[in-house]
């Protein structure tokens, strides 16, 4: 079991060399993650589908494949999680949803399909928020996950199973999607490095989707390196995806360790305002300090619209969330009631019982801004703050390279501490929800720890299509910052 253990305590990048310098096998590698996820699930809670078989069988496949020479890239052999809302074909695949308890895909979302040319192994399909809404994992038909740094507080959300298997060493990486912080969120709670790329730089293909504008998938694993590899291997134009950039794709690895020296690095003074823990918003600025004696330049700014974000983002996500989820009625797949008299009623029992509180309340919320009479009053509005966000955005990048935020508000809550709050749950994407809104890229990596121990995360957001900056960026303050894991 030691054996196992310091395995999985690697990072994905070194797990790839050991294996491609035969020092570790495929099938050593992939048990070392079922074993660490058997030991370790009764406390987490971070699958909803293990898949031991299917991934042993394709453990020996890509193992053939390094020693015939077919497979050389950093990932293969690595075993990997992704978050159930990206489909799998053959793998059960629910969005932690009743109602889609049974859903089986016939086909591979096009980043996992990536990932798996790349000789990735995939070990299983991590917990969520149901739908990806929610910011805890707590809203999962399939129980909660919880924080493997204090099983008492949640990992975050909705990409709390994904974000807590890799801080818990029950995978290599993972897979997450971000709609509104879904990846960093977590990545800040559980103490992992986790990246939410430029809007179409990743092919949404397979994805499931929540709100069609924001949504994009991303990596989760220990640090930026690990990410910028991961990166390299999914992004790409896919005609599949009619929102995929047909930009080239570049070596997301070639600035990493190149200094940092002369780049500008903005601090909008709102993220550091009322309702930021004091000892997060001490953090990141001691992390600010630590780029600014390596030659880089601090620049305060200001983000005025900020106070409007949480706001114009729910009735946006909401919105297209009571479109996408209409096709959810029980009648081809799926949860279906067995009480109705007539077409109408089965499918309204049918989408009563399969989809739980989060989701039913958001669904209504998105139809009363859309609904007639209040479309101009809400939705057009929040349209108009996207465009005002991006604005501020594109002023701040007119003089600087990089934006540095806090991750969220405060560290991880206690279970069930928010849940019954919704408006207050909410609010606590303040800082993550705008680099969606303006489509932007961004990665949190963790900064420090709070006086009980838990980890503090900070972001690092860029111009459109520059994650090679961001993962530049964070990767040269991880090599001034030495993580803990957490042990459970």
């Amino acid at each position: 079991m030691e054996i196992y253990m310091n395995i999985m305590s690697l990072t994905a990048v070194e797990l790839g060399k050991r294996i491609k310098a035969k020092e570790i096998s495929v099938e050593e590698a992939v048990t070392a993650a079922l074993d660490a996820i058997e030991k370790k699930e009764k406390l987490v809670n971070s699958f909803v589908t293990v898949d031991r078989e299917g991934a042993l069988k394709r453990a020996k496949e890509v193992q053939k494949q390094i020693d015939d020479g077919t497979l050389t890239g950093p990932l293969a052999g690595v075993p990997v999680a992704i978050k159930d809302n990206m489909c799998t074909e053959g793998l059960l695949t629910t969005c932690s949803s009743k109602i889609l308890y049974n859903f089986i895909p016939t086909y591979t979302a096009e980043a996992v399909k990536k990932l798996e040319e790349a000789g990735a192994v995939i070990i299983g399909k991590t917990n969520m928020d149901e739908f990806a809404m929610g910011s805890t994992t707590e809203t999962s038909a399939y129980g909660e996950t919880k924080n493997p740094w204090n099983t008492a507080h949640v990992p975050g959300g909705s990409s709390g199973g994904s974000c807590a298997a890799v801080a818990a060493e029950e995978c290599s990486f993972a897979l997450g999607s971000d709609t509104g912080g879904s990846i960093r969120q977590p990545a800040a709670f559980c103490g992992v490095t986790g990246l939410k790329p430029t809007y179409g730089r990743v092919s949404r293909y397979g994805l499931v989707a929540f709100a069609s504008s924001l949504d994009q998938i991303g990596p989760i694993a220990k640090n930026a390196k690990d990410c910028a590899w991961i990166l390299n291997a999914i992004a790409g134009y896919d005609p599949h995806d009619g929102t995929a950039s047909k930009r080239d794709v570049e070596d997301y690895t070639a600035k990493l360790g190149k200094e940092i020296k002369g780049l500008k690095i903005a601090i909008p003074k709102e993220f550091y305002g009322e309702g930021i823990d004091a000892e997060i918003r001490d953090s990141v600025m001691q992390a600010a300090r630590v780029y600014e004696s390596m030659g880089a330049q601090l620049v305060e700014c200001s983000m005025p619209s900020l106070k409007y974000a949480v706001a114009a983002y729910y009735l946006i996500a909401s919105a297209e969330a009571s479109s996408n989820l209409s096709r959810y009625d029980g009648i081809k797949y799926g949860h279906r009631s067995e009480i109705g008299d007539t077409f109408q009623e089965l499918i309204c029992n049918s989408r009563s019982e399969g989809f739980g509180e989060e989701v039913k309340r958001r669904i209504l919320l998105g139809n009363y801004a859309l609904s007639s009479g209040y479309y101009d009053a809400y939705y057009r509005k929040a349209l108009a703050l996207k465009q005002r966000i991006s604005a501020e955005y594109a002023h701040i990048f007119e003089t600087c390279d990089v934006i540095l935020t806090p991750t969220t508000p405060s560290v991880a809550y206690g279970v069930h501490e928010n849940i019954s709050d919704p408006v207050k749950m909410y609010q606590a994407d303040i800082c993550t929800v705008t680099v969606n809104i303006a489509s932007l890229p961004a990665i949190s990596t963790p900064c420090g720890y709070n006086a009980a121990g838990m980890p503090i995360g900070m972001s690092i957001v860029g111009k459109q299509f520059d994650e090679a900056t961001i993962l530049q960026v964070a990767d040269a303050f991880e090599q001034q910052f030495t993580p803990v894991a957490p042990k459970l």
